[in-house]
């Protein structure tokens, strides 16, 4: 067996299930759940129909490049998106589908590492499990960093010792952050790019959460936009990562593309022809009508909008709770211990939360999600508001 696979950890909802395996919740409240990312608004018809319209292409092998009627959409979806220039990223060399940015943020780290030279991956403290798993199946030692962004900038990135920046291999930044919902700044990211150079490494700049902020606001920007904007128009060293699950409600659908420097694109192809990764033709057709339509995004933004006023104005009074800068967590700072503060919310009012601590790592005694609590504001209306009432009577409970 790879020796690798004892390095791993339990997934943060292996310990949420062992955690509360011997509460019983109240059952006098209905159940509501706000622990998992998991979209519930309806997938959007064009993306049924258009599923349904071309299933008889499950009678045939799709290719791991991708239809090129796919690479296309995903290509003018970025190029608008973030105003990148159809000279620099172009559908044929700078895009390649994947399953799902979880299926892509793993396997790029498999094609990327060295495992021969002592590689470090640098990894955002909280962060997305993935990431730490994909270090350390390839072979390299994950390295934390606190994403918190303080004065415009994340000021620990700079604090890492020279000799970790020149054995890393690979960053992984998340902007839209999860859990944090904060966006990374323009000023870091440009200076990881200058960085990557000094140092060789590869940025994975996970952005799933991009399409989700407040409407009528200026969209996050990402890191391609950054690279061309500092004349990066190779966009060398950088990959993006970009998803359905999110933008358009379709988590099952497995569905979404990277896109970024051509060199990596073709290497990062040429694993994937091995790895046995190709998206199913009818999912292609699928993904080209939801990349090419933006009513359902600009709807399913303003549900997001609804809940996080609804239920702000709720929590806000009780518990230090901001909106975030993008996407649908909620990552407020809590009164008491947050392991206890969900079993509790769990026993007593049968709504259930994921610990901080579970999506984070302690670093030098310190853990980033201590008396922090992510809060998946993913249900219908109704219910978000009432899981905030009765974590508000909790909290005016203890």
């Amino acid at each position: 067996m790879n020796t690798n696979l004892t390095k791993l950890q339990p997934y943060p909802f292996e310990k949420l299930s062992k955690l509360i395996s011997q509460i019983d919740p109240n059952i006098k409240r209905t159940s509501v759940s706000l622990a998992i990312g998991e979209p519930k608004h309806p997938t959007p018809k064009i993306i049924k129909d258009t599923l349904h319209d071309n299933i008889d292409g499950l009678s045939k092998y799709p290719t791991t490049r991708g239809t090129d009627a796919l690479r296309n959409a995903c290509a003018l979806w970025i190029q608008n998106r973030f105003q990148l220039n159809e000279k620099n990223l172009d559908y044929k060399n700078n895009v390649l589908p994947v399953n799902g940015t979880r299926e892509a943020l793993f396997s790029f780290a498999q094609c990327v590492i060295d495992p021969s030279s002592k590689p470090v991956v640098l990894i955002p403290n909280p962060f997305y499990q993935i990431y730490e798993g994909a270090a350390l199946l390839a072979g390299a030692e994950p390295v934390y960093y606190d994403c918190t962004v303080v004065d415009g900038d994340i000021p620990a990135l700079w604090d890492i010792d020279v000799n970790v920046w020149n054995r890393c291999q690979l960053l992984y930044i998340c902007t839209p952050g999860n859990p944090t919902g904060e966006i990374a700044p323009t000023s870091t990211l440009k200076k990881l790019i200058e960085y990557s150079y000094k140092h060789q490494f590869v940025i994975a700049s996970d952005e799933c959460y991009s399409e989700i902020y407040s409407p009528n606001t200026t969209p996050p920007d990402g890191l391609l936009h950054h690279a061309q904007e500092m004349g990066n128009e190779t966009f060398r060293n950088c990959m993006a990562f970009y998803s359905l699950s999110k933008r358009s409600n379709a988590p099952g659908l497995r569905s979404g593309f990277v896109a970024g420097s051509n060199e990596l694109i073709e290497q990062f192809f040429n694993y994937r022809t091995y790895h046995g990764c190709a998206m199913s033709l009818p999912i292609q057709a699928a993904s080209v009508a939801a990349w090419s339509d933006e009513s359902h995004v600009e709807s399913n933004r303003q549900k997001y909008m609804n809940k996080f006023d609804n239920v702000l104005d709720i929590l806000q009074p009780e518990l230090a709770c901001q909106k975030p800068d993008a996407g649908f967590y909620l990552w407020p700072t809590l009164p008491i211990d947050e392991v206890q503060f969900c079993k509790l919310l769990y026993a007593e009012k049968n709504v259930l939360t994921l610990p901080g601590s579970y999506l984070a790592r302690t670093v030098n005694g310190y853990n980033p999600g201590q008396k922090r609590v992510r809060l998946a504001l993913v249900a219908e209306l109704a219910e978000c508001i009432e899981a905030a009432t009765r974590i508000k009577e909790l909290l005016e409970e203890l």
